[in-house]
């Protein structure tokens, strides 16, 4: 009978069969965030060993970066997408560290990224979907968009070598939209069907790579995918058709996604109403902000929080995003809530815990939440990285701690 009574609870409730480490993890996330905040330069310092690690210990073993770390399973197989936009996050720190041993390291490593992208690129410029041994394997417009983020830092940073593969990408992106700016030819296959707002984040891929090789196009052409994104915002900037999974309950993160996207917009064309139109969305973020900077995972059309968790990736790209329109805009506001979010994430962060979650970001908070659920993602700590290094930047710069 006791054995019977096992089984059926464990039926009931799957995660009673978690393994320990899971478990424990999740206990300690539902007491609460620690009160320790790290400060930026000791996350960014590891959150960089951590994405140094998930290079190393990729279950594909191939110089891409594992996907994510899982309590479950552990150390996946390497993840193209993020690889590909990781890159230019590791040749930034190679950039500023002033540690020339530290610096040859990382460009070593963007350089092996930068080498197993073209070693994955279909002949015609995109890029697969999922990690390196999903199925379907197939060209993905949001997928090739960020790995020609990476493409272009690569150009601009070591030169001919990949400068083929990058057209290849841009042309491939700039062939296959629609009309009307929108690209539907090659959906990921894992997400749900739809038009997806947030792809203003491959437009900026198309920004980046008409900025190291103008003539070809590729800008207009990633504006003109802006001009169909801003069709689907609405006044208080809220975006339809922008979501993995829920087009009525957004992630935090494809709303980082659309938002970074008009930054860079505007930060490529100098438009007024692309800036405006940022605004909007920033400014509607930012009040969503709690006082100790947690951001609901998911925000319906309102900005009202649809979700128990926060999503970290989506919090540190929208403290990002806040910085910069702070930047533009001279605006306090987005300033603090930005480094409200930064906090939040960092004291969600160990930086002296086992190695797996050593800098390591999960994907929500709570640890079961259901973006990332159970995992450290490769991403979260890109995004982590880059936010904090703007944060230092803009105290650097105005001297405003």
């Amino acid at each position: 009978m006791r054995t019977l009574l096992t089984k059926i609870r464990n039926t009931l409730s799957p995660q009673a069969s978690l393994p320990a480490a899971a478990r424990m993890e999740r206990l300690s996330d539902r007491r609460g965030l620690p009160a320790f905040d790290p400060g930026p330069q000791a996350v960014v310092k590891a959150c960089t060993a951590w994405l140094c690690a998930a290079q190393d210990h990729s279950s594909s073993n191939d110089g891409g970066v594992a996907r994510d770390y899982s309590l479950i399973t552990g150390w996946s197989s390497s993840y193209p997408e993020t690889t590909g936009y990781i890159i230019p996050t590791l040749i930034a720190l190679a950039q500023r560290t002033g540690d020339e041993a530290g610096d040859e390291a990382l460009h070593g490593r963007a350089r092996r990224m930068l080498d197993w992208c073209l070693a994955i690129q279909f002949a015609q410029g995109g890029f697969q979907g999922g990690k390196i041994d999903s199925t379907p394997r197939v060209p993905v417009t949001f997928n090739t968009g960020q790995i020609l983020l990476g493409l272009a830092a690569g150009v601009a940073a070591y030169g001919a070598p990949y400068a083929d593969a990058m057209h290849r990408a841009a042309s491939w992106l700039r062939d296959s939209q629609d009309a009307d700016g929108c690209w539907r030819r090659h959906p990921t296959p894992f997400a749900s069907a739809g038009d997806k707002a947030y792809e203003t984040h491959v437009a900026w891929g198309l920004f980046e790579a008409d900025r190291v090789a103008p003539g070809h196009g590729y800008g207009a052409a990633g504006l003109r995918q802006v001009d169909w994104a801003l069709t689907k915002q609405r006044s208080n900037g809220w975006f339809a058709s922008n979501c993995l999974d829920n087009p009525l309950l957004p992630l935090t993160h494809t709303i980082g996604y659309a938002l970074r996207g008009l930054l860079e917009a505007h930060r490529f064309s100098a438009r007024a109403d692309l800036l405006d139109a940022a605004a909007r969305t920033g400014k509607s973020v930012a009040r969503a902000v709690a006082a100790d900077g947690y951001l609901a995972g998911r925000l319906g059309p309102d900005f009202q929080p649809g979700a128990n968790y926060a999503c970290l990736t989506g919090s540190a790209q929208n403290a990002h995003c806040l910085f910069l329109l702070y930047r533009l805009t001279g605006e306090r506001p987005y300033l603090d809530a930005g480094r409200r979010l930064n906090r939040y994430v960092r004291r969600a962060i160990s930086i002296d815990g086992p190695a797996h979650a050593r800098g390591g970001v999960k994907g929500s908070f709570p640890v079961d939440g259901d973006y990332g659920t159970w995992a450290y993602l490769n991403w979260a700590a890109k995004f982590c990285i880059d936010a904090n290094l703007l944060e230092v930047e803009i105290e650097r710069l105005t001297g405003d701690a």
